[in-house]
């Protein structure tokens, strides 16, 4: 799977982990950076990231902050992207199944990478439920 990761300073050591897992289960990922703890502004890499998934050119894209909200809510301005923000493994199960969502916003400073990890697993293998949620979530975009 092609798969968009990006994130700001507080989510950089979490990024290279979370790479460096991916790479292991054998997907294909793109770093939008950053790479370093040096104070950055979380848009520079939400928008590229989203605008990838968007556009069609990585199938789904993780963003890694502080909180995840600035992220997210970053994201969430492209009108094709679905981001959710996700601190345990349902929350994951249920931005997939429920939602169709195509971004992961991990808050690397609430939850531990080992648990950040489980998460993008299970992101990225859970199905869209369809039916009933598609036609919610057709009603998203504005």
């Amino acid at each position: 799977m092609k798969i968009a990761i990006g994130g700001d300073h507080a989510g950089f050591e979490y990024k290279a982990a979370i790479i460096e897992e991916l790479k292991k289960q054998g997907h294909d990922v793109q770093n939008f950076g950053t790479d370093t703890a040096d104070s950055v502004d979380y848009p520079d890499f939400a928008h590229p990231v989203s605008s990838s998934v968007e556009g069609g050119e990585n199938e789904l894209g993780i963003l890694i902050c502080g909180s995840a909200n600035g992220v997210a809510m970053t994201a969430n301005k492209h009108q094709g992207i679905r981001a959710a923000i996700c601190w345990n493994e349902e929350l994951a199960s249920l931005a997939k199944q429920h939602n169709n969502a195509n971004i992961v916003c991990i808050p690397a400073r609430f939850i531990d990478l080992e648990l950040a990890k489980k998460i993008v697993t299970t992101f990225l293998k859970e199905p869209f439920e369809g039916g009933r949620h598609g036609r919610r979530v057709d009603k998203i975009s504005c």
